[in-house]
């Protein structure tokens, strides 16, 4: 799929209706969220999110999260329990993404849900986002704004690099604050962590009054997010390296003499906006291999590890 001309907006009135109109006559249009940019289209359009599967060479067995403007919104389309209603009202707008119940008269492409019963829902917490949300006056599914399997961008110039002729429009709205994508969460039967993301799990435990149980097969994915090998760079990355092996570039965290450090402080939230940033900057420089300074595995720290985990898999194909 190449020869599309790739145009970029402001993130002003004027380019948000713009987008809001290439949303509607089936277009792809990348935006910026709080967590990354994310490729939206127009959920109820097949055609338009068949279009976004082969824009990004995603397994269409992998479904898509939907965003919408409000709590209000989301239940014309999913089914909410107590649980997930509380949960909502506590952590939206944010980095919390809910898979609920598709509601029957929802009218979504069944294309978003790859056949599911379910559906992923989130209200971003971002300016250019809502705004978007607001003109097009709809449901967006968006999953990030980048080439299937590879590394998320957290800047339009990401989106840029690796979409450019295969997407119809960019709105540029400037770096995403949080840097990793949502977290992911299903209440029914209990609430259940699928994906670790920008709201650490231990704050969502806090709200349920209980600990998360935890997703399972990643073949089989449930959600978006869950396959083995994603979010990854070109280069082979090895994980809770003390120091870099002849021939590696050291990622680093903390206080490490490395040639890129997602935070020299230690500290996580700098090191989850960072972390795609640094890893299209690996690219860039050509590392082959890649070794990574052990990261915390709590609060962000949790997210950060699962991507890195991702990252590090076997590669498909």
């Amino acid at each position: 799929m190449t020869g599309v001309t790739t145009c970029t907006f402001a993130s002003d009135a004027i380019g948000l209706g713009e987008a809001a109109g290439v949303l509607a006559r089936g277009g792809l249009v990348a935006f910026p969220t709080e967590t990354v940019y994310g490729l939206g289209v127009d959920a109820r359009n097949s055609d338009a999110v068949a279009r976004l599967y082969a824009a990004k060479g995603r397994p269409s067995f992998n479904p898509l999260i939907v965003h919408v403007a409000s709590l209000d919104a989301a239940e014309t389309y999913v089914e909410f329990d107590d649980t997930a209603r509380a949960l909502a009202q506590a952590f939206w707008p944010g980095a919390l993404t809910l898979v609920l119940p598709l509601r029957a008269d929802a009218g979504i492409s069944p294309l978003v849900t790859a056949g599911l019963d379910t559906l992923a829902i989130r209200v971003p917490d971002h300016g250019v986002a809502a705004a978007l949300l607001a003109a097009f006056d709809g449901p967006i599914a968006a999953p990030s704004a980048n080439p299937s399997g590879q590394v998320s961008p957290t800047k339009a110039a990401h989106v840029a690099d690796h979409m450019t002729g295969v997407i119809d429009r960019i709105v540029d709205g400037g770096d995403c604050a949080v840097g990793v994508e949502s977290t992911i969460l299903a209440t029914q039967p209990r609430p259940t962590l699928l994906r670790a993301g920008g709201l650490p799990a231990e704050a969502i435990a806090r709200a349920v009054g209980q600990d998360l149980a935890m997703a399972g097969d990643a073949d089989a994915p449930t959600s978006p997010g869950q396959l083995a090998s994603h979010y990854a760079p070109k280069g082979t990355v090895r994980l809770n390296a003390v120091e870099a092996q002849d021939g590696e570039v050291l990622l680093g965290f903390g206080a490490v003499d490395a040639q890129l450090n997602l935070s020299p402080s230690g500290d996580l939230v700098e090191a989850a906006a960072r972390l795609f940033d640094a890893l299209h900057r690996l690219n860039a420089m050509g590392a082959a291999r890649i070794a990574v300074s052990p990261i915390p595995d709590h609060g962000l720290g949790a997210a950060i590890n699962d991507r890195l985990r991702r990252a590090a898999a076997p590669r498909s194909g």
